[in-house]
């Protein structure tokens, strides 16, 4: 309470009326309830610069003036006062019509002083009118600082179940390799492509996060065919291509964007751009574009890379068979954009 009556005598008061006699009385009156931060002017002409100026927490507006009325004011303060600031504007006007107190109440006035001015209801309205106004900014305080609480309390939801998801992704990994390093190698190679694409940085951050979750459906997978050297039988193949499913099973529909697209990535990374691919046999854009990024940044990673069933292969091997892939395999200009970010690389190191 002692916080409110400090922030109201500290209130700025802004007055306009074209009688100076008007505009003095009432700085008399104010000063002597204790507001002392006021500023006003009899020329309308200068009102909006002035407002814009000195910020005022209350306008007092006379309605009747030459050139810029009260009515023409209230409604230029509409315009640039933003609407969830609340800013009171008491009338003042010898003019008690019900057209009058209609109008100004339509063009945004809270309330009305009548001429010649009543001292105790001078200081009542505008006190009032300014306890409002307080309760109004500290509401608005309150909301915003929920408001980041909330975000900030989500971000952090997100992120401890990404961290969940890459640690299950990481776990799956080191069945099949050693490091455990593919999933952010993948990762970040689908990030620096999304981005040659000219994504934009939101897409790529999520792309990139969402990445690394694709291979989680081996956690569903069998030693024995996971980590068989060699080649897969008909039947084990069918078996290892129920990783996508698995791995979108997991994610589920989840909440968050970014794990609703690393379900998405997990369920579709092993389609192909001519449609023989799986597991639904989608083609050409009917991959999601996040999925045709994955699908390139994993083939490359996986030929690079020594598995249980073969040995890596060179850089310009693996981008040998991308560009015979270009077209059936991958999409084609998520191809040149990929093979321009691993040309741009120094290709005697593995990225």
């Amino acid at each position: 309470m002692e916080f409110e009556q400090t922030w109201l005598k500290q209130s700025k008061i802004f007055i306009m009326d074209d009688q100076a006699f008007n505009i003095e009385l009432l700085e008399r009156i104010l000063k002597r309830a204790g507001f002392d931060r006021m500023i006003s002017t009899t020329d309308p002409m200068q009102f909006e610069e002035l407002f814009l100026d000195y910020r005022p927490d209350i306008v007092l507006l006379d309605l009747h003036m030459p050139h810029i009325d009260g009515f023409a004011a209230l409604a230029r303060l509409k315009q640039i006062v933003h609407e969830d600031d609340y800013l009171p504007v008491l009338v003042l006007t010898a003019d008690v019509t019900p057209e009058a107190k209609q109008r100004a109440l339509r063009e945004g006035a809270n309330d009305f002083l009548t001429k010649p001015f009543d001292r105790s209801e001078v200081v009542l309205r505008i006190t009032n009118l300014l306890k409002t106004r307080y309760l109004h900014m500290q509401l608005q305080l309150h909301n915003q600082q929920l408001e980041q609480k909330v975000s900030e309390r989500t971000a952090e939801l997100e992120e401890a179940q990404l961290e969940i998801l890459r640690i299950l992704a990481r776990s799956a990994e080191y069945r099949d390799d050693v490091t455990g390093e593919h999933t952010q190698r993948v990762g970040r190679l689908a990030g620096l492509t999304a981005r040659a694409l000219g994504l934009p940085e939101e897409d790529v951050e999520q792309i990139e996060s969402a990445a690394a979750l694709h291979d989680i459906g081996k956690i569903g997978i069998p030693d024995h065919i996971l980590l068989k050297p060699g080649k897969f039988s008909p039947d084990e193949f069918e078996k290892m291509k129920v990783h996508t499913s698995i791995g979108a099973h997991i994610i589920g529909d989840a909440f968050f964007p970014t794990l609703r697209l690393a379900s998405e990535i997990a369920l579709h990374h092993h389609e192909r751009w001519d449609g023989n691919g799986y597991p639904a046999g989608l083609k050409g854009e009917e991959i999601p574009l996040p999925a045709r990024i994955v699908a390139i940044a994993d083939f490359y990673d996986a030929l690079t890379h020594e598995r249980p069933y073969k040995a890596a292969w060179s850089t310009d091997e693996t981008i040998q068979e991308i560009e015979r892939q270009q077209g059936k395999h991958f999409d084609p200009v998520v191809t040149e954009a990929f093979l321009t970010v691993v040309r741009s690389q120094n290709t005697a190191t593995p990225i």
